[in-house]
């Protein structure tokens, strides 16, 4: 397209779910209590996780690092889906949709690698038990959780500098609640196959890279398990597996869904839905999977309650 066709971009226009007024009202009441349970319930597992001594376990330190990125996850989509339901303004500034689309993005990312690195913890925690304090020392801990957060945030950085000196050509309307890739790449009119490359080397080094090594503790944890005589040992380092396990399958199917097929097959309405799922919704339930399953954060929760109900 030739370059005086091309209009500067100064906002975009957030379409959200519907344009009828009553069901956005709906909606909106519906998100905030999503996010009001979210916040609550990573506030308070984070809480419990820094004052209960009994969870000071390696464990505990990356479940308590996974609260706080999904606390601030969804900080960072909830409060403008929920100015979209309510306010006849649906634009956000061009700056607005990249600070956005960067920290959605680093966050994401950064819990991609999160979660990779809590296999590990877990792999280590069944196939040496005895020196697994030794083997996952807080140094080793520390710097796992700081290069979650440092590749997530690098290829955020690069993610976003390639997306947002893209010409946006056809219009300013995003057919989504957010400033997320695929609605912006709809946009674009000078997506070249260098762009492309970009995209896949972001999918390859943080989703699918981390993917593989989760597969690969798993298959370890596996082969572990299976050198346990006793059925009930067996079943015992199952279940302390399975809470991970669950929010991996959740948030990896639901990323992999949305950004591992090309372009060309993306459809706004179907994954506007999916979007809905990993963005707002897992960082409420992720609590609650390493809550209500979990015998010593119950227990912490409990001496919690018991404190404050005396005093």
């Amino acid at each position: 397209m030739d370059e005086e066709n091309v209009t500067e971009v100064t906002e975009f226009i957030l379409l959200g779910f519907t344009g009828d007024m009553v069901l956005q009202q709906v909606l909106f009441f519906i998100f905030l209590t999503i996010y009001i349970i979210s916040l609550l319930g990573n506030i308070t597992l984070i809480s419990l996780i820094c004052s209960d001594s009994r969870l000071h376990t390696p464990m505990y330190f990356f479940i308590g690092n996974l609260s706080f990125l999904d606390l601030w996850y969804s900080s960072v989509y909830a409060p403008k889906i929920l100015i979209t339901c309510i306010s006849e303004d649906k634009s956000i500034s061009f700056a607005a949709c990249l600070a956005q689309f960067f920290f959605s993005a680093g966050l994401a990312y950064s819990e991609c690698y999160l979660l990779a690195a809590m296999a590990y913890d877990r792999y280590v925690a069944i196939a040496n038990p005895l020196l697994y304090s030794q083997a996952m020392s807080p140094r080793l801990c520390a710097s796992l959780v700081a290069a979650s957060y440092l590749g997530g945030f690098a290829n955020s950085t690069i993610i976003t500098s390639e997306t947002f000196t893209l010409s946006f050509c056809r219009d300013n309307i995003i057919d989504d609640f957010f400033c997320d890739l695929p609605p912006l790449v709809k946009l674009a009119c000078d997506v070249k196959e260098s762009y492309q490359a970009v995209l896949y080397f972001i999918l390859a080094s943080n989703v699918i890279t981390p993917t593989v090594l989760i597969l690969a503790s798993y298959l370890f944890i596996i082969a572990a398990i299976l050198k346990i005589r006793s059925t009930e040992g067996r079943l015992k380092a199952f279940s302390t597996c399975g809470s991970h396990l669950t929010a991996v399958t959740l948030y990896y199917g639901s990323i992999l869904f949305i950004y591992s097929r090309p372009s060309t097959s993306y459809a706004l309405e179907r994954d506007k839905v999916v979007s809905v799922f990993y963005t707002v919704v897992i960082p409420m339930l992720n609590p609650l999977i390493y809550s209500l399953r979990n015998k010593d954060v119950k227990e912490a929760l409990r001496k919690m309650l018991d404190t404050v109900k005396l005093s």
